[in-house]
């Protein structure tokens, strides 16, 4: 029997479904939702012929009322109108939600490019060792940002998961109970979202998509890769813009980056809970029992209030969870380990953070709250630059900030601006505090013209009291083309500087470099965007390699076409040897999220796309 193809798999189990829970729509017991179901249609006819009449939207709208509703008042014209998006909206999700659930039907879950498919390639090619060599260092990075306007809100996202379920099951019951819920459910709120609740809408996915998507791909690598041995490379790391992004949203304030921190880690500890409550009804064996009770107890305790001191770390929890592990394994025939282990691999991933906070914020903004934060303190006398700093050659400024050390009293300073800025550097120091170093230690530096710009905020950093180094990578972002085409020279300035050589190497001799699009697609269009970040990265792999620095490449694309999306996977599978690509780090935008990474299905069958391109490029072209 000849395979159906992936488009008649879409038309049979998502089209087909469709038409037919649409039309429970028309059978919902409110007066405006089944007339404006019988409106819709014929609204949609009449725009259709007025459309190719070459008619304008207001001469067809006017035509629609004219044959249908002649008697309907300007308001209730308005109202019609209205209630037609409403309607559409709600066919939107409906449509969404079978598309979720016939996501492992419609894609072959064990397919091409799925890591089943490529462990099953690489075995047979005799390549199994360097498979997993190549996982032991390589890494996906994906950073969530938000497009407030393309989410739904947390109500309806929870009615979606419920309709994925019962449409799965064909309980046509629930699913006309959930459609009536949605239409009675509002979809936007009147008030602006501020950035701490743009923040909450996306944690939903941290919690309820990734927090399982993620775990799942690490213990499949671990149990049929590894062979059930540890690995240290966490493979998939998550990070997080909304409430640290400055230059995305001039709301943030240093009190919501904090405020995210502690809701990013209040939510994992939640998640952890829930997991150890579970473990308790499978693990309650003696001295297992006891240690599952304390954990429960400790992380209960930090997950419904915040303290000003934090008496459990990732460390703690993880040692109790071994010696959990050591009792079933020596006492009990490793009953229900598989459970535990994937508790115990979610806490190695997800530690207290969840996702990694990125601070970013304008080089020209850094740049005025720096000159004036000097400025302040040669005139209260500090003598930690010199008085003509001001009127130095910028070599000779570099030179200065690479060897600036300390801790600037903020209280002292008269700028706003440089208050302000200081304020979120010393943010990162209270949250690594609270979550751990991964809570947040990227500073990313945006329109980022010259060397000056990135050691500006290296010397803001160092002077932000950090005791012995600075446990943060600064992130240069270049974003138009002329940036991408001076980005080699600014990189090669960094790092001839002695002291930024000495900071790289206590980051393991790693520099994150982040290349814009949509900026650059604006400065030159799609095609200059695109060929300027391929020449720079390029360039910029050539000279990073010469002074034996590891580039990792964090590209800001992953929405749609136009900021950079598309087959992201195909794209990086496509880069060769003179880029290098050991991680892949990029941007995922608004929509991307809930599309490609709205549910467990489709999060794991994408996230394993990302990895196997990087293992195509590498491993695979070995194998041919």
């Amino acid at each position: 029997m000849t395979a159906q193809t992936k488009l008649t798999r879409f038309n049979e189990n998502v089209v087909s479904k469709y038409q037919i829970y649409n039309s429970l729509f028309m059978t919902l017991p409110f007066d405006s939702i089944s007339n404006t179901g019988l409106l819709l249609p014929l609204f949609h006819d009449i725009c259709n012929k007025g459309f190719s009449m070459g008619k304008n939207p207001t001469e067809i709208v006017d035509n629609f009322f004219k044959k249908q509703q002649e008697n309907f008042s300007e308001e209730e014209k308005i109202n019609l109108l209205f209630r037609f998006i409403q309607f559409i909206e709600r066919q939107v999700v409906l449509f969404d939600a079978i598309e979720d659930a016939s996501f492992p039907i419609v894609n072959n879950m064990n397919g091409i490019g799925t890591l089943r498919s490529l462990k099953e390639i690489a075995y047979s090619k005799n390549k199994k060792e360097e498979l997993k060599k190549y996982l032991e260092e390589f890494k996906v990075r994906i950073v969530l940002t938000a497009h407030p306007t393309q989410f739904y809100p947390g109500e309806v996202l929870g009615i979606i998961t419920d309709l994925d379920k019962a449409i799965q099951k064909d309980n046509l019951v629930l699913i006309k109970k959930l459609l009536s819920q949605l239409g009675k459910t509002r979809f936007f709120k009147k008030v602006k979202p501020s950035p701490y609740d743009e923040a909450v809408n996306l944690i939903w996915y941290l919690e309820n998509v990734f927090y399982h998507s993620v775990s799942k791909i690490y213990n499949y690598i671990e149990s049929n890769i590894f062979e059930g041995t540890k690995s240290d490379n966490q493979i998939i790391d998550l990070g997080f813009w909304p409430g640290g992004d400055r230059d995305g949203n001039p709301f943030v304030t240093t009190q919501i980056t904090l405020d995210v921190a502690e809701k990013l880690r209040q939510t994992v500890l939640k998640n952890y809970h829930i997991d150890i409550k579970r473990l308790k009804r499978r693990l309650t064996f003696s001295g297992v029992q006891e240690i599952l009770s304390s954990l429960e107890v400790k992380i209960y305790k930090h997950v419904t209030r915040s303290y000003k001191t934090i008496d459990i770390s990732q460390e703690l929890v993880l040692e109790e969870l071994e010696k959990a592990k050591k009792i079933v394994v020596e006492q009990h025939q490793s009953l229900f380990i598989d459970e535990l282990n994937d508790v115990i691999n979610k806490v190695r991933i997800f530690g207290f953070h969840f996702a990694s906070l990125d601070i970013r914020q304008d080089s020209r903004i850094h740049h005025d709250a720096f000159t004036n934060m000097v400025k302040n303190l040669i005139e209260i006398g500090d003598t930690t630059f010199p008085k003509n700093y001001s009127t130095l050659s910028e070599k000779d400024q570099i030179n200065i900030l690479s060897q600036v050390k300390g801790s600037v009293d903020i209280n002292i300073l008269t700028d706003e601006l440089s208050v302000k800025t200081m304020e979120s550097i010393f943010a990162l120091k209270t949250i690594q505090q609270r979550n751990g170093e991964r809570g947040a230690n990227r500073y990313i530096i945006s329109n980022n013209q010259s060397a000056l710009n990135i050691m500006e905020t290296f010397a803001m950093l160092n002077l932000s009291g950090f005791k012995e180094y600075v446990p943060v990578d600064v992130i240069p972002l270049f974003e138009t083309v002329e940036d991408l085409k001076n980005a080699e020279k600014v990189m090669r300035t960094v790092y001839k500087n002695r002291n930024y050589r000495t900071h790289l190497k206590q980051r393991d001799n790693k520099q994150t470099i982040m290349l814009g699009f949509s900026d650059g697609t604006k400065d030159g269009g799609y095609l200059m965007a695109n060929w300027g970040i391929f020449k720079a990265k390029e360039a910029l792999t050539k000279i990073s390699r010469e002074y034996g620095i590891e580039v990792i490449f964090f590209d800001g694309r992953g929405g749609p076409p136009a900021r950079g999306g598309g087959k992201t996977h195909q794209f990086y599978a496509s880069l060769g040897p003179s880029i290098e690509h050991k991680q892949i780090q990029l941007t995922i935008q608004g929509q991307t999220i809930s599309s490609n990474f709205g549910t467990l299905n489709s999060s794991q069958f994408n996230l394993e796309q990302l990895l196997s391109s990087g293992i195509k490029n590498e491993v695979l072209q070995v194998i041919n």
